[in-house]
């Protein structure tokens, strides 16, 4: 696994570390303003997808590898509602923020 702090691209280190820890005010400012997000393949409300994937559920990121520069991810994911998967993210990011982000199955 890869310590979050050693992540390479400092706005998805900035996302994940909020994820991880829960906090929904830092998660947000880690994005760019209408930051979107898609989830295996379909496009999904990133506040709506946030609360539900992420902040009701308990959600957590275990990194395996990151490649690009650190734009993309192979992690362990779980949650409260599906347990634990393989995950697969890719990030778009523009000044310092995070405005895309996909997710899925890996």
């Amino acid at each position: 696994m890869i310590p979050v702090e050693q992540l390479s691209e400092p706005a998805v280190r900035t996302l994940v570390s909020a994820l991880n820890a829960g906090d929904r005010t830092a998660f947000h400012e880690s994005l760019a303003p209408g930051a979107t997000m898609a989830d295996d393949g379909t496009d999904r409300n990133l506040t709506q997808w946030a609360d539900r994937e992420v902040f009701t559920s308990n959600g957590h990121m275990d990194v395996e590898s990151e490649s690009d520069d650190g734009l993309a991810l192979v992690a362990r994911y779980r949650n409260d509602t599906w347990g634990e998967m393989r995950t697969k993210w890719r990030f778009t990011v523009d000044g310092g923020k995070v405005t895309r982000f996909e997710t899925g199955q890996a």
